[in-house]
């Protein structure tokens, strides 16, 4: 890694406070402020930030819990996070904190009071005392054995303190910490504030709290046109994944899996696809009432004011669409997530963004370029992000930047730089999804999926927004297919990923 010093634009008044929501593997369409929620939904407080605030309608995070919170800390691609790796049964893993650095000591360094709530799934190293001045922390890669423990029954790290267990629905006990902590528990009055606020819902098993168990009884099972394979067109992978199968009334109902379950997924053949959907769907209610319950404390503080506000996920999770019940494969339905900016009141009137849409694609690595930007403090390193800023300022503004993802499984840095054969199980993460580059640019999507020979992907997002229809095997579109293609290997170049000249042959058409 090339540390330097690299200028940042200002944007902020008097150094915002800054409130980093982060859930798990929550979809866009878990939010009925977003056009492909299902009619049913409703979330009426993280409605009220996009009302309030700036909305991506195309935001891809990450690609799975542990990469997209690495890129989130480091604003590096995975290809370039030196270090990191797993070191045991997942979730455990580790990192050299003098390798791999995490840019709230930057914030820290810089005059902000930083404090992290929640998950942790970024090596058994949280780095309390480092980067972070306050920090209660359910750190899975530390306590392996209690890592499938999403909703109840944690053990937590008070400040760097022996973890001791604690009772009670995380959501709602994630959110009295973070609560204590704006009204001036544990911190710095003195400081502007920097609060990544990491909930572990709605990650498998996907469990409710009780009291919204019997909510969305009006779910209905969603018209999914390609839930069952084979898909035309499609890398191998994809056009034979088969999580659903169809049962005696003619509904999907959920397969029986082979091989080994994900940690805290729970698998029950024959439950009803409309099933899963609507127990999914309640476990994001209580993060809306959570956002609610934040919106309320910061203006009964006197601080919402001058508080930016983040919200975002790891990434989403396909119900069905596709064939899938994960996350990780690159199209919008498995790895889209929510992303809501609200502004502090004055730059938000000023910028005249109150209630706007963002339809240009985004990454990950974007926000934090756009948050050293926002607080006006300069970058320890170089990013690989763009600075969102200009379009926080007007959504409509002309901004042309491409939007890479790469996904390397769990594989990161130097242990990127060899594409392994196909048939290595590092080539494959989650249900048999291999490595691949995802490009984002316009109206299109690009994805090639690196395995000798196989087929390169291309979506028109406007024309087809399922991404049913792959462009790529179309001859019509082999102008277009190239430009995507040299435009992938151009942000490959720029981010310095090693294995950029020993990429795999496409499939010649």
């Amino acid at each position: 890694m090339i540390f330097g010093l690299v200028g940042a634009v200002s944007f902020a008044v008097d150094r915002p406070n800054i409130l980093f929501i982060f859930t798990d593997d929550q979809s866009t369409r878990t939010v009925s402020a977003y056009e492909d929620a299902y009619g049913w939904v409703d979330t009426p407080h993280i409605d009220r930030l996009a009302r309030e605030g700036i909305r991506f309608s195309r935001a891809n995070i990450g690609s799975w819990c542990m990469a997209s919170r690495a890129s989130i800390l480091t604003g590096l691609q995975q290809h370039k996070i030196e270090s990191l790796r797993m070191s045991g049964p997942n979730p455990m893993n580790v990192y050299d904190p003098d390798k791999c650095l995490f840019w709230p000591r930057s914030f820290r360094e810089q005059g902000y009071y930083t404090a992290q709530i929640g998950k942790w799934h970024t090596g058994v190293d949280s780095g309390y005392g480092r980067d972070w001045d306050h920090q209660i922390v359910w750190n899975r890669p530390k306590y392996p054995e209690n890592s499938p423990n999403y909703y109840d029954d944690q053990l937590i790290e008070f400040d760097g303190a022996e973890a001791v267990k604690v009772e009670g629905y995380t959501t709602d006990k994630y959110t009295d910490w973070a609560i204590e902590f704006i009204e001036g528990g544990s911190r710095d009055p003195e400081k502007p504030w920097f609060l990544w606020l990491c909930y572990g819902a709605v990650h498998a098993p996907f469990t409710p709290a009780e009291r919204h168990q019997g909510d969305y009884a009006n779910v209905t099972t969603p018209d999914i046109a390609d839930i069952y394979p084979l898909r035309e067109g499609k890398p191998e992978y994809a056009s034979q994944m088969e999580f659903w199968e169809e049962g005696r009334n003619g509904e999907p109902v959920e397969k029986a899996r082979i091989g080994k379950v994900p940690v805290g997924m729970k698998d029950l053949p024959g439950r009803p696809l409309k099933d899963w959907i609507q127990q999914y769907q309640q476990g994001v209610l209580a993060i809306d009432e959570s956002v609610g319950r934040l919106l309320k404390t910061l203006k009964e503080s006197g601080q919402d004011e001058n508080t930016l506000i983040v919200f975002t996920s790891d990434q989403g999770f396909a119900w069905g669409q596709h064939g899938m019940k994960s996350k990780v494969a690159p199209y919008h339905a498995s790895i889209a997530a929510p992303l809501i900016f609200r502004l502090p009141k004055a730059l938000a009137i000023a910028h005249k963004s109150v209630g706007t849409v963002v339809s240009e694609p985004v990454t990950g690595v974007d926000l934090p370029v756009t948050l050293f930007s926002q607080a006006g403090l300069t970058q320890p390193w170089d990013m690989h992000g763009y600075d969102l800023s200009p379009l926080l300022m007007d959504p409509e503004a002309s901004w042309g930047k491409p939007s890479l993802l790469v996904h390397t499984g769990k594989q990161y840095g130097s242990d990127t730089n060899t594409i392994p054969s196909r048939g290595d199980p590092k080539l494959y993460h989650g249900p048999g999804i291999p490595w691949y580059v995802l490009l984002s640019q316009g109206r299109y999507k690009y994805v090639r999926t690196l395995i000798e020979g196989e087929t390169e992907e291309l979506y028109d997002l406007v024309n087809d927004p399922e991404e049913l229809s792959n462009l790529a095997i179309n001859s019509k579109y082999g102008d277009l297919l190239k430009t995507y293609r040299r435009t992938a290997l151009s942000e490959l170049k720029r981010t310095g990923a090693g294995f950029v000249h020993k990429l795999p042959a496409v499939k010649q058409r």
